[in-house]
């Protein structure tokens, strides 16, 4: 049963140093290394994106098969995923509990992910499928290594209400603009138009250049985050040294699903799951309606990438500012609805013949603009809703006396493979729904497929996003809450160093 931290023998909180050792201003040079490190998870989403297209379109296997096959990943996260988090709080190390994951999965991360793009030839569709699913899912195990102490760390960098939510803006940003460089990179110089392939996208030599690409660009991401904080790790919270501490791993089970009964938790888990979903339906068929709707080029395509940039640089500094203002909940719920109206926009007046029509020279700059709107407001209900999760973490460790940081995010990364894995499903199932041609010249596509397309998207994406909202409606920590679990944090960390103290001897530290 749980309980509350000041009820308990203070000797018993097994987390140290308190969190006030977290208030510090944390370095500039230490945010900058830690955003940059969202570059990794970018790249590896903007790929998944592409992955659909070029099993479907380049490889001529159905969109069932491959949709079917990244979505079982799922299944390998749901199990995987706890338990890394589990172990990153559980590692003790002369490099914290965070820094032995982070490094050692930058070198795993980029070989699986050049594999991915790497089938045997011979292979039949099934057996490209199972290929497909092996390689995706050792892929996702090693961005997870990553991704959750990653994320972890944010509570154990800064207890500050609002200060999470500029660090989480700035890793956003990092990503935003990560994802930017690298599609516009692809498209610009890998993705080229030839005589045999009009349309670059569709070129199966620029995957290569693709994927070598981003598998040197998620390594050094991850390192330089790994190495650009191991500064703050003796300012971190590090896991408890007494070995009855670590438990059997009945324990740990029993932990762990305790973590996840959280009523917080439970409400950002669900809005998570169906908007990641909603956001990989988006990116796997966005470049879909870019080809074969909006009759688009891929230096075209490259500039709607530019779209990442402009909202990532609008939501960054707003985010915090309405988290301020109107709180962190409302504006996740605000934001997301917004978001989406205004991303359907183009494709609801296109169904009805009251868009700019292909070829019309205006039509890339009101994509982007459209783009950099929906885009913005996305971002900022993604920034508060992760900062959402790291409070979480202490309301959490006031009621039970363990601060799960790395159990909780590794919840936040299940969410992330949501968009790459159950995004591309449901578009499987949207493309297959949608009677959508497979390995098809642009040029043949009907208009009828075309609208049977939008007509499938449209309600599946709007019900994604609807339906998150309102599961965050049950979410219960506001700013006032908060404050008080950290004042209740700090309280109980100076009887333990007050009782540290006595025990050995020394008198009592003044204040």
């Amino acid at each position: 049963m749980a309980r509350d931290v000041e009820a308990q023998d203070p000797a018993e909180y097994a987390e140290r140093p308190d969190p006030s050792s977290a208030d510090g201003v944390v370095p500039g040079r230490v945010r900058l290394a830690y955003g940059f490190g969202s570059v990794s998870t970018a790249v590896k989403n903007a790929a998944f994106a592409y992955l659909l297209l070029y099993y479907n379109q380049v490889v001529g296997i159905p969109a069932t098969i491959v949709s079917t096959a990244i979505a079982a990943t799922l299944v390998v996260d749901a199990l995987v995923d706890p338990f890394i988090g589990r172990w990153s709080d559980m590692t003790r190390t002369s490099i914290g509990r965070r820094h032995p994951f982070i490094l050692g999965s930058a070198i795993p991360t980029a070989i699986f992910f050049l594999l991915i793009w790497l089938p045997p030839g011979g292979l039949s569709p099934t057996q490209t499928g199972i290929w497909i699913f092996a390689i995706a899912s050792i892929t996702r195990i090693a961005v997870s290594a990553y991704d959750i102490p990653s994320t972890a760390m944010v509570p154990e960098l800064t207890s500050d209400y609002a200060d999470r939510t500029r660090l989480f803006s700035l890793r956003f940003w990092f990503g935003y603009v990560g994802t930017f460089a690298f599609v516009a990179l692809s498209l610009t110089f890998f993705f080229v138009e030839t005589p045999e392939h009009p349309v670059g996208q569709l070129n199966p030599e620029g995957y290569i250049k693709f994927a070598v690409s981003g598998a040197i660009l998620m390594a050094v991401a991850i390192l330089v985050c790994g190495l650009g904080t191991m500064s703050q790790i003796p300012r971190m919270r590090q896991a408890d040294e007494r070995p009855a501490a670590r438990g059997t791993w009945r324990t740990h089970l029993r932990e762990m699903f305790t973590a996840f009964r959280s009523r917080a938790f439970l409400a950002i888990f669900g809005f998570g799951v169906l908007k990641l979903t909603a956001i990989g339906l988006t990116g796997a068929l966005a470049l879909y309606f870019n080809t074969y709707i909006f009759d688009l080029g891929a230096k075209q395509i490259a500039v709607l990438a530019l779209e990442a940039v402009t909202a990532a640089t609008l939501a960054a500094p707003l985010a915090p500012v309405f988290s301020r203002e109107f709180g962190k909940k409302r504006t996740a719920m605000a934001t997301a609805v917004l978001g989406i109206l205004v991303s359907v926009t183009p494709l609801v007046l296109t169904y009805f013949g009251l868009f700019l029509p292909a070829g019309h020279s205006l039509l890339v700059p009101a994509l982007l603009v459209q783009g950099t709107i929906s885009g913005s407001l996305i971002a900022i209900s993604l920034i508060n809703t992760s900062s959402m999760l790291a409070d979480v973490v202490d309301d959490y460790a006031v009621r039970t006396g363990q601060h799960s940081s790395g159990v909780f995010f590794s919840a936040s990364s299940f969410m992330q493979q949501c968009s790459a894995a159950l995004g591309v499903f449901v578009a499987g199932l949207v493309l297959t729904a949608a009677g959508f041609p497979e390995k098809v010249d642009p040029s043949t596509v009907s208009r009828t497929a075309e609208l049977s397309l939008i007509a499938h998207y449209v309600p599946t994406v709007l019900s994604l996003w609807l339906g998150g909202v309102l599961i965050l409606l049950f979410y219960d920590i506001d700013q006032k809450r908060h404050r008080a679990n950290v004042d209740r944090l700090r309280e109980v960390a100076a009887k333990e160093r007050m009782r540290e103290t006595e025990n050995a001897g020394g008198s009592p530290p003044t204040f």
